[in-house]
């Protein structure tokens, strides 16, 4: 009896355990349901939501001036909605403009200027002659054919100047002279000494003549050539053989005076000359 009766009870547990169990799978069903349900609300709420933010970056991205390659996919949300929110973004444009225009500029690069000497004409304007004084003049210990003279251009120093002209004028006629001289000439050593400009002179094969100034003509005065402006290069560059494209055109005409395309060389107006020579080059 004792055994029926446990077993009974076995039983009677048994059946409320399962019932039990069947209550607890039945809530367990129910809120899987809801909270699916609630993941798939919530799911389409984040992808509603996603799409409004590209949309709000594609506007965003436009106001800035980027251009948007892909565009977003549309969403639900209203127009107005997106416009509402690009509104702050033109304001931050002009923001971020701002702070750029705030920003140092970088500074040009500074065009390399283009020296005058390359856009004035080239003539006789482009050479420096100027009245010289010929303190001294001494045969060079080196050469016997060269003259090494000192120069008074009216500048701090003289200049040091050396010339072929032992074959053509005595060393006596070479002292405390006038002459006029080239004197933006490059400096170049002849025979171990610098030359820093040129005595001009009327030259042909077998006689030269130094050009005579004036009188009354100072070291330093300027040599003028009416219809060309004096414009000297500081120095020739002999690439460029500024003298050689004029010498030509250096000439002594029939009454003894220097010219330059037949126009006189003069100082403080009154014109240049050689000694004899006429119808000659000036070299």
């Amino acid at each position: 009896m004792a055994s029926a009766e446990a077993i009974a009870k076995l039983e009677t547990k048994a059946v409320a355990a399962e019932k039990l169990i069947q209550l607890l799978r039945q809530q367990i069903s129910q809120f899987s349901v809801a909270a699916f349900s609630q993941l798939r609300e919530e799911n389409s709420q984040l992808k509603s939501d996603v799409e409004t933010w590209k949309a709000k970056l594609s506007a965003a991205e436009v106001a800035n001036g980027k251009k948007v390659c892909c565009a977003p996919a549309k969403s639900d949300e209203k127009p107005k909605e997106v416009k509402a929110e690009a509104a702050p973004t033109a304001a931050t444009e002009g923001k971020e403009k701002k702070v750029k225009a705030d920003k140092p500029e970088k500074a040009p690069k500074e065009k390399k200027e283009v020296k005058k000497e390359d856009d004035s004409p080239v003539d006789i304007g482009r050479l420096d002659l100027r009245v010289g004084h010929i303190r001294k003049a001494s045969k060079h210990p080196d050469a016997d054919s060269l003259y090494v003279e000192e120069i008074d251009l009216g500048e701090e120093k003289p200049r040091t100047v050396i010339s072929g002209l032992v074959k053509f004028i005595p060393e006596e006629e070479m002292q405390d002279r006038m002459a006029i001289i080239l004197c933006n000439l490059k400096p170049s050593k002849m025979r171990g000494i610098m030359s820093e400009a040129m005595v001009m002179c009327a030259s042909t094969p077998e006689k030269v003549e130094i050009m005579a100034p004036p009188a009354g003509s100072k070291p330093g005065d300027l040599v003028q050539v009416d219809g060309y402006t004096r414009n000297p290069d500081a120095q020739l560059n002999p690439k460029k053989k500024i003298f050689e494209a004029c010498a030509p055109d250096l000439k002594v005409n029939d009454t003894k005076q220097a010219t330059y395309k037949g126009v006189l060389w003069t100082v403080n107006g009154q014109p240049v000359t050689s000694q004899t020579l006429v119808g000659v080059q000036i070299k």
